[in-house]
């Protein structure tokens, strides 16, 4: 790995583990992708709390609404096989599907279905996202409580995020293929893939084993408790899914490679380019879709993906196609930003990744001599510690917690055996930073501002 890779990777692991910590996250499970090279996977805090079973990289959550992301890429392979139209109205495959009345003119089409324009309420009518038991409904109910539920606004006028439209995808798939659909995206998608950890719905058999524990967002008390166990029975095409951080790191790399080589795998390279591509804008621009994908459009960069909140469970995946770089985020506990999780660590990693590709020639190798600097030290009672780790030719210093991790880091130019000056940002040296030494040879503490800070790990 390229040293400049190898630094963010670092400094990745270090902000991770601490943000985690400081936002009472149970567990995080964690996936950073390159092209088809998995810069980084790991798993921090736990998996269960009570059983202390430790996260890892192969732990299984719920990916809810990432779910939407297989269920599009299988709509668009039966586009692709020439089995529906887009444009078609979704009642030309599903008989079925009857609402109460409808609003305005047109037809609600398969492509409304994807980018959520197609003005049809949020859920299916039943109150499924509610506790204690989140009772979600069969198929035949879905079925039937359609024909008593409106639409919101008329086909194509407003974005309106609806899990009903998604799973309504999932029957088109079904009815089109003449396949049940978890059997469809098993053998057309997961498998080919060789997404082994990926289900249509959550594993009751990984109970206990590799799958999660949900937990509740944080109280006045800063307490989570466990939620329960869950399946999502008919509305999987959009929330059933479950996954681990590795198989969506694949899942990422099998975009990239079919985006590269252009062709056909699973689906063809044109039609997942299309999928990518913005096909809905709200009247005042905010909002924007693409078939089955979110598109943002932040610091002139285009990015996709999708991310998904489940009881007990937030999680995303972000790609930045250009670049080929992907972030899988997944967390057992609610209230968790993991869009914001998943774009700190694009940050972090994505300059030296550019960095690597653009000038490869430039990479120094790190100094083995800083690592006896690096470590955690105590920050209290400031803010909670000051993680120092290599970065350039020097170190670079980080207040923890922080939602910035790029913007707060402080480099550090070496000027003697064991001091450092801050680099400004006009790259002239600020005040001294200097460490003092313990007898094993690794420095016990930093002094800064005439304030020293004591090593803790």
């Amino acid at each position: 790995m390229d040293p400049r890779v190898a630094a963010a990777v670092e400094l990745t692991h270090t902000w991770l583990d601490a943000s985690r910590a400081y936002d009472l996250i149970p567990g995080v499970s964690v996936a950073i992708v390159h092209d088809q090279e998995l810069l980084y996977s790991r798993g921090l805090g736990y998996a269960d709390v009570a059983a202390k079973r430790p996260a890892t990289a192969s732990t299984i959550y719920s990916i809810c609404s990432i779910s939407k992301l297989f269920t599009s890429v299988a709509v668009l392979r039966e586009r692709d096989a020439g089995h529906l139209h887009l444009e078609d109205p979704v009642g030309k495959y599903l008989p079925w599907f009857k609402l109460k009345k409808t609003e305005g003119e047109g037809d609600i089409t398969v492509e409304g279905l994807l980018t959520h324009a197609s003005g049809l309420p949020r859920e299916s009518d039943s109150p499924y996202w509610s506790p204690p038991d989140f009772r979600f409904p069969t198929h035949e109910q879905i079925v039937q409580k359609l024909s008593s539920q409106s639409p919101i606004y008329a086909p194509e006028t407003y974005f309106a995020y609806s899990n009903l439209g998604l799973t309504l995808a999932g029957e088109v798939v079904a009815a089109t293929s003449m396949t049940p659909y978890d059997q469809y995206v098993r053998a057309n998608i997961l498998e080919p893939l060789a997404l082994k950890s990926t289900t249509p719905e959550m594993p009751e058999s990984e109970r206990g084993k590799r799958l999660a524990t949900g937990y509740t967002a944080l109280d006045r008390d800063g307490k989570r408790e466990p939620t329960p166990f869950f399946q999502v029975r008919g509305i999987a095409p959009a929330a059933g899914f479950a996954s681990t951080a590795e198989d969506l790191a694949r899942f990422a790399s099998w975009q990239f490679r079919l985006l590269k080589k252009g062709g056909t795998e699973i689906v063809k390279a044109t039609s997942l380019r299309e999928m990518q591509r913005v096909h809905w804008v709200d009247p005042d621009f905010e909002m924007m879709r693409g078939l089955g994908f979110n598109v943002m459009r932040r610091d002139a960069k285009v990015f996709v993906g999708h991310d998904g909140a489940c009881p007990g469970f937030r999680t995303a995946l972000v790609l930045m196609p250009a670049e080929e770089v992907g972030i899988a985020f997944l967390s057992n506990g609610m209230g968790v930003d993991s869009n914001a999780y998943a774009m700190d660590l694009y940050d972090i990693v994505a300059p030296a990744i550019r960095a690597a590709v653009k000038e490869p020639e430039k990479a120094k190798p790190i100094d083995p001599t800083l690592r006896r600097f690096a470590g955690t030290y105590s920050a209290q009672p400031w803010t909670g510690e000051a993680a120092v780790v290599p970065w350039e030719d020097g170190l670079a210093l980080l207040f923890l917690p922080t939602d910035e991790p790029v913007r707060d880091l402080i480099r550090l130019k070496r000027t003697g055996d064991n001091t450092f000056r801050r680099i400004r940002k006009d790259e002239t040296l600020g005040e001294e930073v200097v460490f003092e030494m313990g007898t094993d040879g690794r420095a016990v503490r930093f002094t800064r501002h005439s304030n020293p800070h004591e090593r803790i790990r």
